[in-house]
């Protein structure tokens, strides 16, 4: 395949083959030089502990191991390791992840919409996270990552059409134990991790805390400026309490609070691209007469020239209590938790050195309460059962703030007013702003419940169902100031046509009926089949971010709701343990259609040629069909290997009038079809290899080299499928080599991005549509040393 003929792939595959593993422990000991059989992994994907090889579900699982020794610290760089997930994020709160494509739809600046649901739920210690931007922030003390890909429900308290991210922390322990870690590097790095768990009160009572603190300078020198951004400065505590009164009852009590302060997030210039507008409102014209030139052209020399605040503050936190009472023939857990998250940032929206815009903030606060309550069967018997009942409220509550400057009125509007003809002076828009409030309120009310039959000792089939209802109402209102004062029709017409003042209230209520089937079959003892039929259910939503507006120029009322998602996916796989257990290879096909498909779309109407506005639409088809395949081998006492492919092509199969492409856009412009095109956002191959070996050098420690190298063909960066939005195919290689003492430390020297890999995390269209793109350049090559420290 093309993308092992890559010279940075090449070069990790041959890395990875000279080596890592942790050295065994005693009594996994086997003849020298002989392999030893892979242990087993336990999953909770079907809320009991399984070995992974046994659930008849395509997943993936990453354990805390793992991701300290390839440095993965936070949801972005997971992606590096599954490749069935991908990660896009332009600042904290327009982070989006898919699953096979699927989920939240890719997102800019300009396009966050709270009204949005998540298509992939994020779940840390079985309680569901609301907001896609509380997986931005820093891991910390994690036993292991399950990745389930397609529709989720049946079993998870929140339904989700394309799979889940179950993020599971290590708990306290009766036996006293602490670990320590600190790394430095590029950009003066410096991160620092700590944990201790112990008991409180004898075997009664036990204790955990961990925190995690990261900060490092920005990646994109502002020649305007003089100072660095996108740093990171992140800070997280996480408390536990494990409280075991008797053999049958336990109960966490979990609290944790992340913060992340910092100068971020900006992109820079990517291309230009040609629409068929006048050549005056192109970006070529409109920059020249500023005078103006970017301090670069190409990306990856990272420089800006932004001239607006720059900022980002958020934080999250919340507290939980997961209670699991054995009742003898059955377990019932009762999960409660109440969450927030908290956000303000400023943003430069035009990205350039011209003062079109000078203040943007989006201030928000969200609030989240659920309650899950839970009955599984216990043991190995003809048939099991899991079964409950699920509520979860949110709140979300925002204040858009956004201010144009002196250049805003040529470089949106122009020397006229359009059809009037009436010259716009140039202050027209200086200090024109708009505010406001908006509200978003959630309730869903879920009963769920599967059942496992084994028909033969060999054969089970599995059926389970869920009913949701959900109800959602949305506030929005905005007003508009500043600007130069005028009584000229034409010239009021011409502001309120870049900012307008709307408000409008709506809501939604909808019920629905989803579910599974599956038939496993167990082959062998280490080999099992399984074919599966899902059924999966996202709820309808409520446009946030403003109306798009209509031939009037008023807002398109009609716009305010998006039908609900449903999916449906087919899986058929094999899991297999080979070798004597010293290989572990799964296979899985699936094809899924998805109706109104929920995307966050930008219009591109005729109306909307002077300001883009992001709002949610329904794409009527999209179908995603692909193949998959995991394989972990331990090839000797010292190696162990690791690689996994997935291949999936995606389209709208159905979108007669979606967003035109910018190479199609004129100034009468209003819809395109993309009919047949490619599904945004997906890459059709992403492959991850990597591997572990270690070397004893005494009786009292070994040499480890860890690599790991993840390939991702091109994709459109934007639902548009415009050519000039298209991100080119990268490969990413890391790797550490160090010294692991058997008394319980340490030393390690590793490399992100070792072959500095030059690649574009995502992109946006500059609002004006004047075709300039701005992308996310890759992180340059960073090289660290860190010290872990075990008790």
């Amino acid at each position: 395949m093309r993308l092992f003929t890559m010279p940075s792939m090449s070069a990790a595959i041959a890395l990875v083959v000279a080596v890592p593993l942790p050295a065994l422990a005693a009594s996994d000991q086997a003849p020298d030089g002989a392999s030893t059989p892979l242990n087993d992994i336990t999953v909770t994907a079907r809320r009991r502990v399984e070995d992974a090889q046994t659930v008849p579900i395509a997943l993936s699982v990453v354990e805390g191991a793992l991701l300290d020794r390839s440095y993965t610290v936070n949801t972005q760089q997971l992606s590096q390791l599954v490749p069935t997930v991908s990660y896009s994020s332009a600042n904290p709160r327009n982070t989006a992840f898919t699953i096979r494509g699927l989920g939240s739809n890719v997102v800019a600046v300009s396009q966050s919409n709270d009204g949005l649901e998540p298509g992939v739920g994020f779940y840390v210690d079985q309680v569901y996270h609301a907001r896609p931007a509380t997986a931005a922030f820093d891991f910390t003390d994690i036993e292991q990552i399950e990745v389930l890909r397609g529709p989720q429900g049946t079993l998870f308290g929140k339904n989700t059409t394309a799979g889940a991210i179950s993020i599971t922390t290590r708990l306290p322990t009766f036996t006293p134990e602490a670990s320590e870690e600190i790394s430095v590097g590029s950009k003066y790095l410096v991160q620092a991790k700590a944990s201790a768990s112990g008991p409180l009160f004898g075997d009664v009572v036990a204790f955990r805390l961990s925190g995690l603190s990261t900060r490092r300078d920005g990646v994109i020198d502002n020649v305007r400026r003089g100072n660095d951004q996108n740093t990171v400065s992140n800070q997280a505590i996480h408390g536990q309490l494990l409280i075991v009164p008797s053999a049958r009852f336990k109960l966490r009590l979990t609290a944790d609070l992340t913060n992340f302060a910092s100068e971020c997030c900006t992109q820079v210039y990517l291309r230009v691209g040609q629409s068929l507008r006048p050549s005056a409102r192109q970006y070529a014209a409109l920059a020249a007469h500023y005078g103006y030139n970017p301090p670069s052209t190409n990306p990856y020399d990272r420089l800006t020239d932004i001239d607006a605040d720059l900022s980002v503050k958020t934080s999250e936190g919340g507290v939980s209590a997961i209670a699991d009472w054995d009742i003898g023939a059955a377990t019932v857990t009762s999960v409660s938790a109440w969450r927030f998250w908290k956000w303000d940032a400023a943003n430069d929206r035009d990205y350039t050195g011209i003062p079109i815009q000078i203040t943007q903030h989006i201030p928000s606060r969200q609030d989240q309460y659920s309650q899950e309550l839970r009955i599984a069967s216990n043991g190995d018997h003809p048939l099991t059962y899991v079964a409950g009942l699920y509520y979860f409220n949110q709140k979300i509550t925002g204040q858009p703030i956004s201010i144009y400057g002196p250049a805003a009125a040529y470089w949106l509007i122009g020397p006229t007013t359009g059809t009037a003809n009436t010259p716009a002076p140039a202050n027209l828009l200086d200090g024109y702003g708009t505010t406001g409030n908006t509200r978003f309120v959630t309730n869903s009310y879920a009963a769920f419940g599967e059942l496992n039959y084994h028909i033969t000792s060999r054969l089970t089939a599995t059926g389970g169902l869920r009913y949701t209802y959900e109800k959602k109402e949305g506030d929005y209102s905005t007003s508009v100031f500043g600007g130069l004062a005028t009584t000229n029709a034409a010239l009021m017409a011409a502001k309120l046509g870049i900012l307008r003042p709307q408000t409008y209230s709506a809501q939604n209520s909808e019920d629905n009926v989803s579910g599974r089937a599956n038939l496993a079959w167990q082959a062998t003892d280490t080999i099992m089949g399984y074919a599966s039929y899902a059924r999966g259910f996202k709820s309808g939503g409520i446009n946030m971010s403003g109306l798009p507006l209509d031939a009037l120029n008023n807002p398109a009322l009609s716009k305010a709701l998006v039908a609900p998602e449903k999916n449906t996916t087919f899986d058929v796989g094999f899991k297999s343990r080979l070798f004597g257990r010293r290989l572990v290879l799964n296979l899985a096909g699936f094809y899924t259609d998805v109706r109104d498909f929920q995307a966050t779309i930008v219009d591109t109407g005729p109306t909307q040629t002077a300001a883009l506005r992001g709002y949610l639409s329904n794409v009527p088809k999209v179908i995603v069909k692909g193949i998959e395949a995991d394989a972990v081998a331990v090839v000797t006492r010292e190696l162990s290997l690791r690689a996994s492919v997935a291949y999936a092509d995606g389209k709208y199969a159905e979108y007669p009038a979606g967003p035109c492409p910018l190479e199609s856009q004129t100034s009468a412009t209003t819809a395109c079809s993309l009919t047949g095109q490619r599904l945004s956002g997906l890459s059709r191959v992403a492959a991850t290899v990597g591997g572990d070996y270690a070397l004893p050098v005494s009786s009292s420690g070994s040499f480890v080299l860890h690599a790991d190298s993840n390939f991702k063909s091109g994709y459109y960066g934007d639902p548009s499928d415009s050519k000039y939005t298209w991100i080119k195919g990268y490969n990413v290689t890391n790797a550490s080599l160090g010294y692991r003492s058997d008394r319980g430390w340490e030393v390690a020297v590793f490399a992100r991005n070792l072959f500095q890999s030059k690649y574009i995390q995502n992109l946006t269209i500059q609002a004006g549509n004047s075709g300039l793109i701005l992308g996310t350049p890759s992180d340059p090559r960073s090289i660290g040393v860190t010290f872990r420290a075990h008790q």
